[in-house]
């Protein structure tokens, strides 16, 4: 499986903001951002050359590592958002937001996307009662989400539970069980993702 092995505080640094990768660290004062506000590499303090294109391209680059995905696998959702019908860049999030491991986040039961994907590839979940360990598993409406029976992982999700702040009404989670519900497919206004998603389209219909 391709991933990305890059330092993930000096990605939050790029794009100007946080985007909360390493889970409880990104809300400590270890956090990359808040220790040096500028881009990372010689020319970080310089000044910049504003331009459209580069403004879209970096919405896109934020996109692409907030959900953590590469940039084959991005332009993959893009295409597929784009046959869908509806707006395309409210699906192309949509689609991002129904990866298996993106909704593990949501539901509070890992702290970041990375340590979600991990759980998942060593088969610490199961979808629908069935094993899963692939990370980008699209999730359905009406599909159930349960940590497997005797998995050793169960402390380090009940540890992620205490992080968690307030669950996306398109999910359903119990805590107490470690189980969760997929209601309905996510709507604009409940994408948390920070994203402009216009500029991504932008950037792509050239």
């Amino acid at each position: 499986m391709a991933r990305d092995h890059s330092a993930q505080c000096k990605q939050c640094r790029r794009e100007g903001q946080k985007l909360f990768l390493k889970g409880e660290r990104c809300l400590t004062d270890k956090c990359g951002v808040e220790r040096r506000s500028y881009p990372p590499g010689e020319h970080g303090r310089g000044r910049q050359r504003q331009s459209e294109y580069r403004v879209q391209l970096r919405e896109k680059q934020k996109a692409r590592r907030y959900y953590g995905v590469l940039e084959k696998q991005f332009r993959g959702y893009y295409d597929k958002a784009s046959r869908q019908p509806g707006i395309t860049g409210q699906n192309l999030l949509a689609l991002l937001e129904c990866r298996l491991d993106n909704v593990l986040v949501r539901l509070g039961f890992a702290a970041s996307r990375r340590q979600a994907r991990q759980m998942i590839r060593h088969g610490h979940w199961t979808l629908n009662g069935r094993r899963v360990n692939i990370p980008s598993a699209q999730v359905r409406p009406g599909d159930v989400i349960t940590v497997k029976a005797g998995s050793g992982a169960e402390q380090i999700i009940r540890d992620a539970t205490e992080l968690t702040g307030q669950i996306p009404a398109w999910l359903q989670a119990d805590h107490d069980s470690l189980t969760a519900k997929v209601l309905r497919r996510p709507e604009r206004r409940e994408v948390a993702a920070p994203v402009q998603e216009q500029l991504i389209v932008e950037l792509y219909s050239k």
